[in-house]
């Protein structure tokens, strides 16, 4: 079960975010500034923050400059009402990932949440394998019997997510949502680009290749299964 830290300084919005998570099936740990959210991530382990900004003692962004100067990487979700753009670059900045502007929709909420755990997921396995071919999330590279390559960013992610689940039919939309974010302008042709420069890259690996399933999306086969 994910754990999630909901820090919120209005009580009834704090309990509302805590009721609608238990009942998607996660732990939540309520806190109403910055300095009880501290405490209680010092004291338990946590998959994911929910964070307001404006907060009585310690604020969001201070929360957040806490975290990422020790190197955390617990994916952090702003809920706010502050909207502004200056508001938002700020956020992302100190090393939130995802922003959303009160009033907000609680699904849509629980929707970023699945992707935001998704992503954390993709990065925090560090390394994913598929026949003598290795994907190495900490250098950006992938080593086959022919070669070392080292991959854009994206390319590498798109790949790793795929490379981790062989056979498994991923939706354009999911593969967008977990590797650009749910708030991305990218396009499905954006998407497109991206498998022909792996299929380009891979065409002669002897481990996998990259199938397009019509209408649906994309999966990894192994050529060794």
């Amino acid at each position: 079960m994910f754990a999630i830290l909901v820090v919120e300084d209005e009580k009834e919005l704090r309990e509302l975010f805590c009721t609608i998570l238990s009942k998607h099936g996660y732990k939540t740990f309520p806190a109403k500034n910055g300095l009880e959210a501290l405490d209680i991530f010092e004291k338990t382990y946590i998959d994911l923050i929910i964070s307001d900004l404006m907060m009585p003692e310690m604020d969001g962004y201070e929360l957040i400059k806490s975290l990422r100067i020790e190197n955390n990487t617990t994916p952090i979700l702003i809920i706010t009402a502050k909207d502004k753009a200056t508001d938002k670059k700020e956020g992302f900045r100190l090393g939130t990932d995802d922003y959303m502007i009160k009033p907000i929709d609680v699904n849509e909420m629980v929707w970023r949440v699945e992707a935001l755990l998704r992503r954390s997921m993709i990065i925090s396995e560090r390394k994913a394998n598929i026949g003598n071919t290795l994907l190495d999330c900490d250098s950006f590279t992938v080593t086959d019997t022919i070669s070392e390559q080292l991959l854009p960013q994206k390319e590498f992610l798109l790949l790793y997510k795929l490379v981790s689940s062989p056979n498994r039919i991923y939706t354009r939309k999911q593969i967008m949502d977990d590797v650009w974010g749910l708030d991305t302008e990218v396009n499905t042709h954006t998407l497109e680009v991206h498998i022909s420069r792996l299929r380009e890259r891979f065409q002669n690996n002897i481990d996998f290749e990259i199938k397009t399933i019509r209408g649906l999306g994309y999966k990894v086969v192994n050529k060794h299964a």
